[in-house]
């Protein structure tokens, strides 16, 4: 059981190699809450029978997690010490071309889903391509749907026009579930201030990444940089919106590193002996190492109440509300 003095967390994403042993760790760790990645590249039919192998987790490790279709589950795992999982898609190539399918994953408990995943999509233009054309036709109708069932629009891995005009067109807050600010580390997977002002202004949450590559000198990036980031970040779109999204990638192989860049359309890189797995940063190894970030956050000036916002209590809020059908 975990312990009733640790701070709960709610983490936006972590994409690892799920066993009991991390289902864990999440527990020991007061993750009350997780995002998982349940398709990058898949199509319907393999994501189909990726909810199915995560339908055996549920079954075999009901002591340690639950599925979490709206914010009364997040309440039963933190009542009944276990982690709620809330499944997602860091793409939308698992709908393919047939909007129905949105409404039919929802159904099977998909309550997340990135409008791309770096490269341009049916919806939208991702954050790598070099023309940004923004929503599509399809995309916005995508996104009407995904208000009306009470599924998450996530942003992460999309380009900043297609981002801006999703945040304008979506009738409910949108998601940046895990990046950080441009201005903290100049690479294309974080966002801008521009970007990260109009998330705010609409009522959206932006999740803090812990991943090297998108942070101040990667593996080398100290707490207190972190932790200044966070505050600084703040300081320009208030403390009510930010969170964590850690993109904590546990128990994976290098390959897996170059399927997540190149899934099946870059054949040529896709035996790349440069995609390797980067070290996380020495105060956050693993799901354990989360309150080294509370210790950060008081002294960046954070009160505990404020930490507590940004350790759970912004995203519960935004769950309560983006989950609830309209």
């Amino acid at each position: 059981m975990r312990t009733t003095q640790a701070l709960a967390v709610i983490d936006a994403l972590q994409s690892s190699d799920w066993n009991r042993e991390i289902f864990q760790s999440l527990v020991n760790s007061n993750v009350i809450a997780v995002h998982v990645t349940l398709a990058f590249w898949q199509d319907c039919r393999q994501t189909l029978s990726a909810i199915g192998n995560w339908n055996r987790h549920f079954n075999e490790n009901a002591d340690l997690i639950l599925p979490v279709r709206s914010v009364d589950d997040i309440d039963l795992a933190a009542n009944t010490g276990r982690t709620g999982i809330i499944l997602g898609f860091q793409n939308s190539s698992s709908i393919e071309d047939e909007l129905a399918l949105v409404e039919i994953f929802h159904s099977l408990g998909i309550r997340i889903m990135q409008l791309t995943y770096n490269n341009q999509s049916l919806l939208g233009t991702g954050c790598y391509e070099s023309a940004d054309s923004g929503l599509t036709r399809f995309g916005k109708n995508v996104i009407r749907e995904m208000n009306r069932l009470g599924m998450i629009i996530d942003v992460s891995h999309t380009s900043e026009r297609t981002c801006l005009e999703a945040i304008e067109f979506s009738d409910r807050p949108i998601a940046v579930t895990h990046a950080n600010p441009l201005t903290f580390e100049n690479v294309v997977r974080n966002k801008s201030d521009k970007l990260l002002r109009s998330l705010a202004d609409s009522g959206g949450m932006l999740g803090f990444s812990l991943y090297p590559l998108h942070l101040k000198n990667g593996s080398d990036c100290t707490l207190q940089d972190f932790c200044e980031m966070v505050a600084q970040t703040a300081q320009m779109i208030g403390v009510e919106h930010l969170g964590f999204g850690s993109d904590l990638c546990l128990g994976w192989s290098d390959e897996q590193v170059s399927y997540m860049r190149n899934g099946t359309w870059n054949i040529e890189n896709a035996s790349d002996d440069s995609a390797v797995w980067p070290a996380y940063p020495s105060w956050f190894q693993c799901n354990e190492d989360f309150p080294n970030i509370a210790s950060g956050l008081q002294k960046a000036g954070f009160s505990d109440a404020e930490i507590e916002m940004i350790y759970s209590g912004n995203w519960y809020r935004f769950f309560e509300r983006a989950m609830a059908a309209q």
